[in-house]
């Protein structure tokens, strides 16, 4: 894959990001059939440029706009594949490797409660193993502090008991 395919210019690339971004607001504010099928276009871009970064983003996003669980976790590994594709010599852009790694927490978070929300426990444990092991990366700020108790409420359902928060199992 040349640089080309793999990484536009940043000026391209900060418009593709605000374009997701926009997508995710109206998602976030209750239009989820709009942001949808927005996120649905630019991955049809994506895949066209072959921007893993963008695939990654755009993908897990998506996953949140889907209906269906199944298809909700074949939207996360979309996600999941992009962002290992990135990881190494792929990326050339640190900031995109540094931004896909403190991604990984929440990519596994949502592979976890896809898997649990489909009846896979094992599958969903695994993953959630998975998502602290690699909370290393993250900022102790509110979003870091977010997954963090999202991760330890999903465990609680997992193991049949409350998480943080009071969650009990569904």
């Amino acid at each position: 894959m040349t640089r080309s395919q793999q990484e536009p210019a940043h000026g391209a690339d900060d418009a593709t990001m605000m374009r997701i971004g926009q997508a995710i607001m109206l998602h976030r504010a209750g239009d989820r059939e709009e942001a949808r099928n927005r996120l649905t276009a630019l991955w049809a871009e994506a895949e066209d440029s072959g921007h893993l970064f963008h695939r990654c983003t755009i993908a897990h996003y998506l996953a949140d706009t889907q209906d269906d669980p199944a298809e909700e976790l074949r939207w996360d590994l979309r996600a999941l594949s992009a962002a290992e594709a990135l990881t190494g010599e792929r990326a050339r852009w640190p900031e995109h490797r540094r931004a896909v790694r403190s991604l990984y927490p929440a990519l596994h978070l949502s592979l976890a409660s896809d898997h649990a929300r489909l009846g896979d426990e094992a599958a969903a444990r695994r993953e959630l193993g998975r998502a602290r092991g690699s909370l290393a990366v993250l900022a102790d700020d509110p979003h870091g502090e977010r997954l963090r108790e999202e991760i330890e409420r999903l465990a609680g359902r997992l193991t049949g008991g409350p998480g943080p928060g009071g969650y009990a199992r569904d």
